[in-house]
């Protein structure tokens, strides 16, 4: 027993010792698994093809998973036979109206305004912008959603695209408050939900477009309600 230990004792030592140690020769591969395979490394030339390279361009057609756009309409703003779609092709909700809001302000509110009259801090504020359009103009109230869409993802004259910035859903969700938006500058009583209506009535001094008090909201641009501060429509050219 005691020999056995000492034996022990000596290999382990020994192993320990060979820490360290440099050698020219291939390490010792129990399991090889795939350490060694046929295979070729990028940019590798090939001889069996024409153009020798290794690495071949993928089959035509060929569509990365996740990236297959064949909604046109959600995608593109357009229906398949090239036309703007007239409204957005997703479900219009409280969440997605909430989440436009966001966008909105992060991104279009500092040209178009918080209530997207187009006096933004960008185009009010002396920086040699031109000025950006009201939203509350007949033109751009009657536009189609879908080209409302475009226009983040295009641009327009001196607008840049916002294709890098604003996700594909985060677009519709952009057109959908900016829709809430026009709605809130010409809203009516009808408008307002008839549980809501009596508070309004007595809170503030505001009133609709067709004259009837209904208060001040709370917070410029909240989706469907009107607002005093923005009750006339501004008027500033393109």
């Amino acid at each position: 027993m005691q020999r056995l230990s000492v034996i022990v004792v000596f290999l382990a030592f020994m192993f320990a010792g060979c820490r360290g140690t440099e050698s020219e020769n291939p390490p010792i591969h129990p399991n090889l698994n795939m350490d060694f395979q046929a295979r070729f490394d990028p940019q590798e030339a090939n001889e069996f093809f024409a153009d020798r390279r290794a690495m071949r361009p993928p089959v035509p057609g060929t569509i990365a998973r996740g990236l297959l756009r064949a909604d046109a309409r959600f995608y593109n703003g357009q229906t398949e036979g090239g036309q703007f779609v007239t409204e957005v092709p997703v479900p219009v909700t409280e969440a997605l109206l909430r989440r436009g809001q966001e966008r909105y302000n992060i991104y279009c509110a500092v040209c178009h305004g918080l209530s997207g009259d187009g006096r933004g801090i960008v185009t009010t504020g002396g920086y040699g912008y031109t000025p950006a359009p009201t939203y509350h103009d007949d033109r751009l109230r009657q536009v189609e959603d879908g080209y409302l869409y475009s226009v983040i993802v295009n641009g327009v004259r001196t607008m840049p695209s916002y294709a890098a910035q604003v996700e594909v859903a985060d677009r519709w969700a952009i057109v959908a408050y900016i829709r809430a938006l026009q709605r809130s500058q010409y809203g009516t009583q009808a408008d307002v939900p008839a549980q809501i209506l009596p508070t309004l009535q007595q809170v503030g001094t505001g009133s609709t477009a067709d004259g009837q008090a209904t208060g001040d909201t709370t917070e410029a641009g909240t989706p469907g309600a009107a607002t005093s501060q923005t009750n006339a429509p501004a008027t500033q050219g393109q």
